[in-house]
């Protein structure tokens, strides 16, 4: 810890991490990290504040010789927001192999298809050339590929419509940067998958949510809402929404795309769920409706085959997606060569589809584990969402709890939750679930151990 002071890597007036962390960090137990800090403490280098934790606040290495810059003010004064203190912490633990992780929302590696991933990597390196920088739009393959595969979906889009770009967020960076003015208004659903980030209030948006019923979207939200014409933008997650599971009826594609076109209200439609059906195909996308160009579709690879391609898709209009190209250009020269190039073999060779129904399989016995289990340990405390597709489940907890001890009592027992609260704050009393990433006896266990922590803090 004297190093990373010394070093700069943690400047005075910086945070250093909690006692939890610093534990896991250097492989140690809380007593010896206590024991350290007293240490500290006692040459003056940290100092803790009850209910801020500790910070540093002397270097004496490097003081006598010139003062350093307080980085702790340019690190408050960036442009881009920072995440929520528990979304941040939910982002650590994630990459913690010993939770149970019912907060992630990807595939378990057991679904991760290891042989077909191989054979992709392997067809493209038997036909490797030099990896230099793709054309600004992407990898004219892939885009050619993608174009066959939206037309299975209904949506017709030729390759110059279709930008690659690194994962459906940078889609939406790209977008709030490029296309929105300064305070300008997004609607999106309310809870969303936004509220945790902060990619469009980072960029000067304003979010204004707006109701949601069994359908998905309230039409009548966007009238009371009252949109300025090119001050606004809509932001919907139509298929197996992100918390909530719901799917966007068709009846609702058609009136909410006829409600956005009559207050010239343009659309991001984020559809990275879509292939994760589980009971039946879901209605076509608000883009194959869109004769006008009003929708600007957005999905990935992240959800359905491997999150490290970083490979995601806009579909648009020629003009907005020439606009955004250049952007991208501009902030990573495009996306990798070599994930463009494997992402187009999986395509090609019909290997995408093939997965899409094994996982599916996965996903359905996944889900009625998780729904069975709920049934059976939580029935009296909680209420849930019943999910067509996708990956989680929305569960509303009756009794009046701390969500906030909840989500502190299971991480000690080794479970990873996201609290509702971080997709709106109105959503406290809600978990969002995940059946995909975690085993099946953790799943049946951690839901065991939820509901008898539920009770113990209902007392």
């Amino acid at each position: 810890m004297k190093e990373k002071i010394a070093r700069g890597e943690w400047p005075i007036g910086s945070k250093i991490p909690s006692q939890r962390k610093l534990a896991a960090m250097f492989d140690v137990n809380r007593s010896t990290i206590i024991t350290a800090l007293e240490e500290l403490t006692a040459d003056g280098l940290i100092k803790g504040k009850m209910g801020k934790g500790t910070t540093v606040i002397n270097n004496t290495w490097t003081l006598f010789a010139t003062t350093p810059p307080d980085w702790n003010v340019h690190v408050k004064s960036g442009m881009h927001r920072p995440s929520q203190a528990m979304v941040q912490d939910i982002n650590e633990s994630e990459f913690n192999s010993n939770l149970i992780q019912l907060s992630k929302g990807e595939l378990s590696p057991d679904i991760f298809p290891k042989d077909k991933m191989k054979y992709a990597v392997e067809r493209v390196a038997e036909n490797m050339e030099v990896l230099g920088y793709e054309e600004p739009k992407g990898y004219f393959p892939l885009r050619k590929e993608l174009s066959a595969y939206m037309k299975t979906i209904g949506i017709e889009s030729s390759s110059d419509s279709i930008l690659i770009v690194s994962g459906a967020l940078q889609a939406l960076r790209l977008i709030s940067i490029g296309l929105l003015q300064k305070n300008s208004s997004v609607l999106l659903e309310k809870p969303s998958y936004l509220y945790s980030l902060h990619v469009f209030q980072s960029a000067g948006m304003n979010l204004k949510g707006l109701a949601m019923d069994e359908e998905g979207i309230k039409v009548t939200a966007i009238k009371r809402a009252d949109p300025q014409e090119g001050q606004a933008i809509l932001y919907t997650n139509p298929c197996f929404h992100n918390p909530t599971g719901t799917l966007m009826s068709s009846k609702r594609r058609y009136d909410l795309l006829k409600e956005c076109e009559e207050h010239q209200l343009p659309i991001i439609e984020d559809d990275l769920y879509r292939e994760l059906w589980l009971n039946k195909q879901p209605p076509l996308p608000l883009k194959a409706l869109d004769k006008n160009g009003h929708v600007l579709y957005v999905s990935s690879l992240s959800k359905t085959l491997s999150p490290g391609l970083r490979i995601g898709w806009i579909v648009g209009p020629e003009p907005v997606i020439e606009r955004l190209a250049d952007i991208k250009m501009q902030t990573d020269y495009g996306s990798s060569s070599l994930s463009q190039r494997v992402a187009a073999e999986w395509f090609k060779n019909g290997l995408y589809q093939q997965h899409m129904k094994t996982v599916r399989t996965e996903l359905r016995t996944r889900r009625k584990v998780m729904l069975n289990a709920l049934e059976t340990y939580a029935g009296d405390v909680a209420t849930w969402t019943n999910p067509e597709g996708g990956f989680f489940i929305w569960v509303h907890i009756h009794p009046s709890i701390s969500m906030k001890s909840l989500y502190s009592r299971a991480l000690k027992r080794g479970i990873l939750l996201n609290s509702g609260s971080i997709y709106a704050q109105e959503t406290g009393s809600y978990l969002r679930l995940s059946y995909a990433y975690a085993s099946l006896p953790d799943i049946d266990r951690s839901i065991k151990i939820i509901a008898e922590l539920i009770r113990e803090l209902q007392v």
